[in-house]
């Protein structure tokens, strides 16, 4: 352990002693320090709150609705957003669940013809000590121009930073004697080494928002800006960030999120499975909030999103914000001649097109082949840069059209789909990696949160399966878990007897975690704190060679 003024820190991994002494220097450790210092009683406050909120709406079984006392903010037609920089004025695709420990990956985006990259230290990965150091080192190197025959910053798509979310907390530093807050290890670092020169260069600081759940917490984040910006002397406002609106509370404070962040805002995004994971856990125990098969009877053409998409491209373009959607996980096979490709690029289109139409200005997608052909919809289906002009005046978004839920059962087939990506991301956690390629997509945490979600949900309701009337069980579950071990096994290459006990661990977690009588609140935040994953971590830890973890297909 190193200690600095306060600060108590880890010694590096194995084989990122380079890495770890370039980022935590005494300059950046200071900085840290009095970032995480200055902010950590808010950081308290709003967690405190999301506690707060959720407590008062089980005990009252209340719902939520438009905020009365925030009114004047929605019913003011004059404040606008800040302009957002000439970077970000197209928005079209960008690359989304790019964890930058992949350094392999992180190239390939840099070189690509993307709008942007989504460089996530959230939904696509898994925040180990070592992932952590080596993605924010990556991104030292794609500012400071470090990676050979890639472009320079100004001319690669823009690093769209994605910080953990509020949830999580980084367990090797702490500051006054307290493990400090994840995004702020992620931020204060990416800030301190990075900001000026990608300013300079007219590229940023721009930044992803990960679970924000209300305006006071944009407020925060809007409070954190502005220290930054003048502890480093940056001019005021110069740090853009884009909400990821992945709450059903939040989706009733849009307007008060961009007023909180005006000076900073580069708009909202919706998505489509975090956002209906968060109905089950703020509501799951509702049986009027059941929420059906995903893979039968829910996507963005069901009411209670297409309206929060509507909602969202509304609100932002009435302000002077962009919208973007959620991002296309599919992944195209390798024969472009084949009718699999065919089918998985129409099925893409479609999904893809109803966003466009909605007004979206932009999306993200995964497979890098899909950039082009996304890029191509958008130039025959809207007009210009962006789509700011289409105000969405024709619509009304009323609380009852957020918060219905779509018609439909359940299925064994979904049911499976569900306990098999949920226990396959356990498995790439304990394996230090943050998402998975399964059944020709990509999965990441916001795929395993609505998965473990419905498992969890369907139990507590004990809901029938459309197939044969059978009720679902804890004790059906884990039956339906054994017989999926073949097919995991497959599906993760199970090799050795180290492979198939991760494996058998990773389904007992899952296990636990969907019988629980208390919804735990974040996936990710069980992991993190979970002794099993923290032992796990640290013996992944002493067996790793540098290279960096890559999804496995």
């Amino acid at each position: 352990m190193l200690v600095y003024q306060g600060v108590e820190l880890e010694t590096p991994p194995s084989g990122h002693e380079r890495e770890f002494h370039t980022l935590f220097n005494s300059d950046a450790l200071q900085f840290l320090s009095e970032l995480i210092s200055t902010f950590q009683a808010e950081v308290d406050k709003v967690l405190n709150f999301r506690v707060l909120r959720k407590v008062q709406l089980d005990l009252t079984g209340e719902l939520p609705g438009f905020l009365k006392d925030t009114a004047h903010i929605r019913n003011d037609p004059s404040w606008r957003v800040s302009p957002v920089p000439d970077r970000l004025h197209c928005r079209h695709v960008d690359v989304g669940d790019l964890s930058p420990c992949d350094t392999q990956r992180l190239i390939m985006g840099l070189k690509s013809t993307a709008q942007g990259l989504q460089i996530d230290f959230d939904d696509g990965n898994c925040p180990t000590y070592r992932n952590q150091i080596k993605g924010i080192y990556n991104v030292y190197q794609a500012v400071h121009n470090q990676f050979q025959d890639v472009p320079p910053i100004s001319q690669a798509p823009v690093l769209m930073l994605r910080p953990r979310a509020w949830n999580m907390v980084e367990h090797n530093m702490m500051v006054n004697g307290r493990e400090v807050p994840g995004p702020l290890f992620d931020f204060g670092l990416l800030m301190f080494h990075n900001a000026k020169l990608i300013l300079q260069n007219q590229s940023g600081p721009f930044f992803y928002l990960s679970k924000v759940e209300s305006y006071m917490e944009a407020r925060l984040w809007s409070q954190i800006f502005f220290w930054t910006e003048k502890k480093l002397g940056l001019p005021a406002g110069c740090i853009k960030a884009t909400v990821l609106i992945e709450c059903v509370l939040a989706s009733f404070e849009m307007e008060e999120i961009l007023y909180e962040l005006k000076e900073h805002s580069a708009g909202l995004n919706c998505g489509i499975w975090d956002y209906s994971a968060s109905f089950v856990n703020k509501f799951g125990h509702r049986a009027d909030f059941l929420l059906p098969d995903r893979s039968k009877y829910v996507d963005m053409e069901k009411r209670f999103l297409h309206s929060y998409m509507d909602l969202l491209v509304q609100t932002c373009h009435r302000r002077g914000a962009l919208a973007t959607g959620g991002m296309a996980a599919l992944l195209l096979p390798g024969d472009k001649e084949s009718d699999l490709y065919k089918t998985a690029l129409r099925t893409v289109t479609r999904l893809k097109l109803l966003e466009i139409k909605a007004g979206v200005d932009g999306f993200m997608v995964y497979d890098m082949d899909l950039i082009e052909p996304m890029q191509k919809l958008f130039q025959l289906h809207s007009h210009g840069q962006n789509q700011l002009l289409q105000l969405r005046e024709d619509i009304t978004v009323t609380p009852k059209d957020l918060l219905i839920m779509p018609a439909g059962g359940v299925t064994q087939y979904g049911l499976r789909y569900n306990i098999a990506v949920g226990v396959l991301f356990i498995e790439a956690w304990l394996s230090g990696r943050g998402h998975f390629f399964y059944l020709g997509k990509v999965e990441d945490s916001a795929t395993a949160e609505i998965s473990r979600s419905q498992v969890w949900q369907w139990i507590r309701h004990q809901v029938r399966l459309e197939d044969d009337g059978t009720v679902v069980t804890r004790a059906l579950v884990s039956s339906l878990a054994e017989g999926l071990m073949e097919d995991l096994k497959a599906a993760i290459h199970c090799q050795t007897s180290r492979d198939k006990q991760r494996l058998m661990t990773a389904v007992s977690m899952f296990l636990e975690i969907v019988q629980k009588n208390d919804f735990p609140q974040f996936l990710t935040t069980y992991l993190n704190l979970d002794h099993t994953f923290l032992s796990s971590q640290s013996q992944h830890e002493n067996r790793q060679t540098d290279a960096a973890p890559k999804a496995r297909l």
